[in-house]
């Protein structure tokens, strides 16, 4: 009886491809209906170029090299500044977590800092490390730095205390319940503080290529701004969202990974 109900739920259920199907269901749509009105001159072309002209600027950028040039300073800066931000974010996180008197001392110097938007930073960053890339590293850095920061420490305080009764009653060392029992009860909040400090580092690469920078995605988007080229930006637009997409994706198949242990609810 049991096999044959989960035979039966198995059989309900959409496969992968079934899957993949509808989520490009609406993206075709629009896409189709974007085709449809550029062509036919409802929508100014100007403001909205068709995405077959998108295609053809996607393939002379490609082509020419300049896309593949542009997108691999981009990817530097982020990932840098990621390590940078993210690895002192995770590092104070655990810090904070474990011991309250880092706490007291540390975190609600972090929040102050947590609650100031990254352009008005972006004055000042100029002025001390000037137009090079310390500033853009840095200022990708700071985005990073709060998701991964607040997720680590949020993860830590949330492990059941009951869990430290039962470590000190099998008689585990400091180190053992935190290797043993925090970090490992902690990793579902980190692995979401980085999907979160990644795509906040493709946010601040944006800002901060728009503002001041010789190379990039960003800076191509701004020069192309400036003389008009619209499919140009959209081309940005595009390599910024898919390589948010499929680092985000990387990360949700490594978290995947980490908790196969994990049984949880699946949708």
């Amino acid at each position: 009886m049991s096999n044959q109900t989960l035979t039966v739920r198995t059989a309900g259920k959409p496969g992968k491809a079934a899957i993949a199907g509808y989520g490009l269901l609406l993206p075709a749509a629009l896409l189709i209906a974007w085709q449809t009105l550029g062509h036919y001159g409802i929508i100014s072309e100007m403001l909205f170029p068709t995405p077959y002209t998108i295609a053809e600027s996607f393939i002379s950028l490609a082509a020419s090299g300049d896309l593949w040039s542009h997108f691999k300073v981009s990817a530097v800066r982020a990932l840098t500044g990621f390590l940078l931000g993210g690895g002192l974010g995770l590092l104070l996180g655990l810090m904070v977590g474990l011991f309250r008197q880092s706490e007291k001392l540390l975190d609600p110097t972090l929040q102050m800092i947590r609650m100031i938007p990254s352009l008005a930073v972006v004055p000042l960053f100029i002025l001390w490390f000037g137009i090079g890339e310390e500033s853009k590293v840095l200022l990708i850095a700071k985005g990073a730095f709060f998701p991964l920061y607040i997720n680590t420490f949020m993860g830590i305080r949330g492990v059941d205390n009951k869990l430290f009764e039962v470590a000190r009653v099998l008689g585990f060392s400091r180190r053992q319940q935190i290797a043993r029992l925090v970090l490992p009860a902690a990793v579902p909040n980190i692995m979401l503080g980085v999907r979160l400090s990644l795509g906040l580092s493709w946010l601040g690469l944006v800002v901060a290529e728009l503002i001041a920078s010789t190379s990039g995605i960003g800076y191509m988007m701004s020069d192309a701004r400036q003389f008009a080229d619209t499919p140009v930006v959209f081309v940005g637009i595009i390599v910024f969202a898919a390589a948010g997409l499929v680092s985000d994706i990387a990360v949700r198949l490594l978290e995947r990974r980490l908790l196969r242990w994990k049984d949880s609810y699946q949708g």
